[in-house]
């Protein structure tokens, strides 16, 4: 007789449909950095800011005045936002234009609409 249960497998069918297999390390630290680029509230209004535009996209010169911040700390912030997988950018000449991740759309709108978002939504990818 084991002294601990069996590990239960990835998508084990023996979980109740809530329920889901532990998270493997590499997947905990990459949700860790999605959590922790939208951790901060300036982060946060720039994903409602782009997810709110017209064209579903920002430049840094669209964003600095909503925010009443400078142009170097709303990039800082945008590169956070990047490097977490939650916005691309798409450089156009001396611009650099920025839109939510394709991947990330639904559980950032889940997110930003103040709903839980759906289990994979935010960790697809």
């Amino acid at each position: 007789m084991p002294i601990l249960p069996e590990p239960p497998l990835a998508a084990d069918a023996r979980l109740p449909a809530n329920r889901r297999a532990p998270l493997p390390r590499e997947e905990a630290e990459r949700i860790a950095r999605e959590l922790k680029a939208v951790s901060d509230p300036t982060r946060l209004q720039l994903l409602s800011l782009i997810q709110a535009s017209p064209a579903g996209e920002a430049c840094v010169c669209d964003l600095t005045a909503p925010l009443d911040l400078t142009q170097p700390t709303v990039s800082h912030h945008l590169k956070i936002l990047v490097d977490a997988g939650l916005l691309t950018r798409d450089k156009r000449g001396i611009w650099a234009w920025y839109a939510i991740a394709p991947e990330r759309l639904e559980g950032i709108t889940a997110l930003l609409n103040g709903r839980r978002p759906r289990a994979a939504a935010l960790d697809d990818g």
